[in-house]
């Protein structure tokens, strides 16, 4: 073997140096009293008002705006190495994309993909474009990298991302697009701009990437925000999906007080996170339409554990 598979070996080894077994760890967890509370349904309500939870979003990136409290996440392009071998000019919607950590590592491997990028707010989408825009490595990412704000949970995605792009009529191309652009609280805008060749009507993406942004979605608005992803998506299109799994350290972490649901929690500063199982992701992806694809199950004594789930429609 050569030096370089060598060490691609010893990368490997590596990354899965802390996996274990998830029934001996369902078992230790279920065993300890001290954890008995996580087991039980939440008297607390986990309902509230969409422009709450978006509110609490906002503040939440605004106060880790200087970038340095997320880090790239190179590890996709191993998870999902479709990112690498997609045809040119394939379209990836990266939702809940926050300061862009998901999205520049893609960028940057695969020259010809282009992003479309969404969040609930604002003033991230700026700072992800600044991000991005900062690390640039040619003139195209600039062009690759589209973002528009988005409330998912509450207002689905913009019409034009999935429609016809062979209109041949302009205007009535135009006026099909702008009956995407809702106003919902300042909650929608597309940054449609010649000078930017932002595509009008997308046609469907190829992707899409949930990572770590479904567990921030109420429990009860999860069902439509899938469904959301799966009309967005061309035939044959796949969604990928990582986020917090059952016990994960950070779920073990949350006192009594801040459990609002079953599995459902909400932090001091008003954000909130699910943690899955195996059973409530299919119900979700399957429900809406889904066929799984490849499913492949990785738990890490970190704090993050998650799920790994590729779908695509039928």
């Amino acid at each position: 073997m050569s030096s370089e598979g060598e060490a691609e070996a010893e990368a490997e080894a590596q990354y899965f140096c802390k996996d274990f077994d998830w029934e001996d760890l369902r078992a230790e967890i279920e065993a300890n009293p001290s954890f008995a509370y996580h087991l039980e349904s939440s008297s607390s309500s986990s309902s509230a008002p969409p422009e709450s939870d978006v509110q609490a979003w906002k503040q939440f990136h605004l106060r880790h705006a200087s970038g340095k409290f997320f880090k790239e996440r190179r590890y996709l392009l191993k998870e999902f190495p479709e990112l690498l071998s997609c045809p040119p000019n394939s379209m990836l919607l990266e939702v809940g994309c926050g300061n862009g950590s998901t999205a520049l590592p893609i960028l940057r491997a695969n020259k010809d993909l282009i992003v479309y990028a969404c969040d609930c707010s604002d003033e991230t989408l700026e700072r992800a474009k600044e991000i991005i825009s900062a690390a640039s490595t040619d003139a195209s990412f600039k062009h690759r990298f589209r973002t528009f704000c988005c409330d998912l949970s509450t207002n689905g995605f913009p019409n034009w991302l999935a429609c016809n792009p062979s209109q041949d009529n302009f205007l009535q191309k135009q006026s099909y697009c702008l009956s995407g652009v809702r106003e919902d609280n300042g909650l929608h805008f597309t940054n449609l701009s010649p000078s930017e060749e932002f595509e009008c009507c997308g046609g469907g993406v190829d992707f899409v990437t949930l990572i770590f942004t479904l567990s921030a979605v109420p429990l009860e608005r999860m069902p439509k925000s899938v469904k959301e992803c799966f009309i967005v998506l061309k035939p044959g299109g796949m969604v990928f999906f990582r986020d917090y799994g059952l016990y994960d350290m950070t779920m073990l972490r949350f006192e009594p007080d801040k459990q609002v649901g079953f599995r459902e929690y909400m932090r001091s500063d008003g954000t909130r996170s699910y943690f899955f199982c195996l059973d409530t992701v299919r119900s979700l992806f399957l429900g809406a339409g889904f066929t799984e694809v490849l499913f492949f199950f990785n738990w890490k004594t970190s704090f993050w554990d998650w799920y790994k789930l590729t779908c695509a429609p039928t």
